[in-house]
């Protein structure tokens, strides 16, 4: 004998009843795309990115205090000069922060004098976001010819400690900078459509790293240059 709870289960599995029929595991449809993954908030996104940054903070801060102690150890320390390269550097590093503001803003269309369509705002963002990557991939660039002068003027690592903080302060620089330049290719080239967080979020992200780089420079170079 029927009941109507089986009547009902029947019902559910060949879709006819039960509100809406349940979708199969592999996505339903003709496109046969499986479900889209849960979107990651951007406070949390935020978060995870300032939480690396803290902990580049203390490793660098790290560095920093082992160079101020080095430094009045003995009198075994040579100042080691700074090649002129490096203020151009820190130019197209600053320069690089104005451009990647320049492509959120165009990624938003906040500076638009009249509203933009949604192909403009991806060109003027693309054109923007790719000079940063390029003046990005100059700056390590320009700091491989400052160790190329200094190799040149008789400067090694283990030339004396002044010079051995000097290759290791920008090498670990430049190593986080690549970071920042793959997060930049990354924004540039992902699928958003597929992605967990939007483009949008993901620009703020790589801007923050970006400048945060920046800022991590001009602290370095100054180190460097006025308490050699």
């Amino acid at each position: 004998m029927r009941t109507a709870a089986t009547e009902e289960l029947e019902l559910i599995e060949t879709g006819n009843g039960g509100g809406a029929a349940l979708p199969p595991l592999d996505g339903g449809g003709d496109d046969r795309r499986p479900w889209p993954s849960p979107e990651v908030s951007r406070r949390a996104s935020f978060t995870a990115v300032q939480l690396a940054l803290a902990a580049i903070v203390m490793f660098f801060m790290s560095l920093t205090s082992a160079y101020i102690v080095r430094k009045g150890l003995g009198g075994d320390w040579q100042s080691t000069p700074m090649p002129r390269v490096l203020w151009l550097n820190t130019l197209v590093l600053l320069a690089s922060s104005a451009t990647i503001e320049m492509a959120r803003r165009k990624n938003s269309g906040a500076s638009a004098a009249k509203p933009l369509t949604a192909e403009e705002r991806e060109a003027r963002f693309s054109s923007w976001w790719t000079v940063t990557i390029a003046l990005g991939m100059i700056f390590l660039a320009g700091q491989l010819f400052a160790w190329r002068q200094l190799a040149a003027a008789g400067t090694f690592l283990r030339t004396n400690p002044s010079s051995s903080f000097f290759y290791l302060l920008t090498a670990a620089h430049g190593a986080h900078l690549i970071g920042g330049i793959l997060a930049l290719f990354y924004v540039a080239f992902r699928n958003w459509k597929r992605s967990r967080i939007t483009q949008e979020t993901a620009a703020d992200l790589a801007a923050l790293y970006w400048h945060f780089m920046d800022g991590l420079w001009l602290f370095l170079f100054a180190l460097l240059t006025l308490g050699r």
